[in-house]
């Protein structure tokens, strides 16, 4: 009977308790004793305990007697994401359950994210129920907040519930809400099986583990099953819940949150989104919703060891299998060698899977500048997508560029209006509107190139407004504007990884600055390196690298001057010829110098 059966998830912005909410109410309901209990239950990762931010959805499913009719529920929870880079997780998340619990932090109030994943969840047309967390800090504001929030839902302000994750004060009252507002899953078993696939993870003895919610149907561990996408059939390794660790089951019937252990290798056979349905009475249509996640900044991933090239390879499949919004395809540079160029939805994302890569791994890698996918249109009226600066066409070929442009909402205290208007505007966004969404708080719309806020945005609106204003974007349309490629000559020879694809009327000033940095971080060799920036066919900075010198006279001492003007020519020959066939190792400090462009 499905009528005893509630999923539902956690939303909130980065930071303002979801966590910490779901360890409590682990704990409530006896689906962890107190004593294997430890912070962040359900972030498994070091990085997520780490940096305190959930990376992964993760499911649960516990039991609670409610009070109000003294019935034993099963309540399935869906842990999400709140930093923006990981929306993907949080949609597909929605998607399987029927209510979501939104948290707001009572010092901090309603932030962009907030906002950001409310609305995704009304989209997804589940109810909501809002909580106010952190009572119990001498700074918190509960009933100004609850205000707010009773505002944006249209709400009664009562119905905010009041708590203290840490402290567990007024937990009880979420499930409580959860067992009466949420409604139940409708009762589908006799309909032909339909399951979507929400998250999934790689285990070496039972190959991809998909994460499912049953929406019709129901299956049994006998079954042979198919994937709707890759029409690939399979019976399961194992079928089962979690609770919070896989606990294998017999059955799974409509409504219910489990795990299907496939036994296949590679992701490619399993894709997160997509419907199971038995074999022998397929469905003819999908679960809908499901969409495939766009890459937003790309970045080269290259070995520091070549020989390493095969073990990248691995490890990207395997995190691919774990993060289905990762996407890379090989590429190749003269400087680096050969390596992959690799798709994220935001910075922090691509700092995420440099630090699993390196982690879980064990791999030294060099990431390059991070660039965004523009559109060419070419002389013969083709449009070509070009995600790497090396790969820009000859100017001569090309009609005109277009680039990704964003749209962002900053909230912020109004103290802050005036530094953020600058710091936008510097980027060359365009401001397009702002509200009020609560008393002394202004969201502020802007437009703005990706290009510039892949890159230091973030961390420079956070010094400006002492860490108070919060950030999200998305998508917005690709424009024409005067963009040109940046190239660096070292030796004459370009450099295909340090290129990039700049405004016409900044490239002056960033070749310049780029050349005196990569002047002092290329180490000197025994001959001159001159170090050029050329843009738009011209070059528009130089410096040289000065050669280290052996002092070849020490040993001519007195005598005639042309003895010595002899051993300094002899000298002079052998740098020429091996400048010729020197090669300059190139640090990744210089790499990185593109990124800290900007910082004084």
């Amino acid at each position: 009977m499905t009528s005893h059966i509630r999923n539902f998830c956690i939303i909130a912005h980065v930071d303002h308790g979801k966590s910490t909410l779901a360890d409590r109410l682990l704990q409530i309901t006896g689906t962890i004793s107190e004593r294997d209990m430890s912070a962040q239950m359900l972030d498994t990762m070091d990085l997520e305990r780490e940096k305190g931010v959930t990376i992964k959805a993760s499911a649960v499913r516990m039991y609670y007697t409610a009070h109000g009719d003294n019935q034993k529920y099963e309540i399935n929870l869906i842990d999400t994401p709140g930093h923006v880079d990981f929306g993907y997780e949080v949609s597909r998340a929605l998607k399987a359950c029927e209510g979501a619990v939104l948290v707001v932090d009572a010092t901090q109030g309603i932030e962009a994210q907030t906002l950001a994943n409310l609305y995704q969840a009304l989209d997804a047309d589940l109810t909501i129920i809002p909580v106010i967390n952190k009572i119990d800090l001498p700074s918190a504001r509960p009933d100004e907040v609850a205000e707010d929030v009773g505002a944006l839902l249209g709400i009664d302000p009562t119905d905010a519930i009041q708590i203290s994750a840490k402290e567990g004060i007024n937990v009880e009252k979420i499930l409580e809400a959860i067992v009466t507002r949420v409604p139940p899953p409708k009762d589908a078993d006799d309909l032909p099986l339909r399951a979507l696939i929400f998250d999934s993870h790689y285990d070496a003895y039972k190959g991809v583990v998909a994460y499912v919610r049953v929406v019709e149907g129901s299956l049994k561990s006998t079954d042979v099953l198919r994937m709707f996408a890759t029409k690939v059939d399979m019976r399961p390794v194992e079928i089962g819940i979690f609770s919070p660790g896989m606990t294998p089951v017999q059955s799974l019937g409509s409504g219910e949150v489990g795990y299907i252990a496939t036994g296949f290798k590679t992701v490619h056979e399993c894709r997160v989104g997509d419907t199971i349905t038995r074999a022998t009475q397929p469905v003819s249509d999908p679960l809908p919703g499901y969409r495939t996640p766009k890459p937003m900044v790309f970045a080269g991933i290259y070995p520091v060891e070549a020989d390493d090239y095969p073990e990248l390879r691995e490890s990207l499949e395997k995190l691919q299998l774990n993060d289905a919004s990762l996407t890379y395809t090989p590429e190749t540079s003269q400087a680096l060698g050969f390596g992959f160029r690799a798709g994220f939805l935001g910075l922090f994302h691509m700092e995420i899977i440099q630090e699993r890569i390196e982690r879980e791994y064990n791999l030294d890698v060099l990431f390059t500048a991070p660039s965004v996918e523009y559109e060419v249109l070419m002389i013969d009226n083709e449009v070509v997508p070009v995600d790497s600066p090396a790969e820009l066409p000859d100017e001569s070929k090309v009609v005109e560029i277009r680039e990704p442009w964003m749209t962002i909402e900053i909230i912020t205290p109004i103290d802050y209006y005036g530094p953020i208007m600058e710091l936008v505007t510097r980027k060359r966004g365009i401001f397009k509107q702002q509200e009020y969404p609560a008393p002394h708080r202004v969201q502020l719309d802007f437009e703005i190139p990706l290009s510039e806020i892949i890159i230091g945005f973030f961390d420079e609106l956070k010094s400006r407004t002492k860490g108070y204003a919060s950030l999200d974007y998305q998508f917005l349309e690709y424009r024409v504007d005067e963009l040109q490629k940046l190239e660096i000559l070292v030796n004459g020879e370009p450099l295909d990884a340090l290129a990039a694809i700049v405004h016409k009327k900044d490239a002056f000033y960033k070749g310049q600055r780029l050349i005196t940095k990569l002047k002092d971080l290329i180490p000197r060799q025994l001959y001159d390196v001159a170090v050029q920036a050329a843009a738009g066919g011209r070059i528009i900075s130089r410096a040289n690298v000065k050669a280290t010198r052996k002092d070849v006279l020490a040993k001519c001492y007195g005598g005639d001057i042309t003895r010595k003007k002899k051993l300094l020519e002899k000298q002079k020959k052998g740098k020429k010829r091996l400048k010729m066939v020197g090669n300059v190792e190139i640090p990744q400090d210089a790499f990185m110098a593109v990124l800290k462009l900007d910082e004084e």
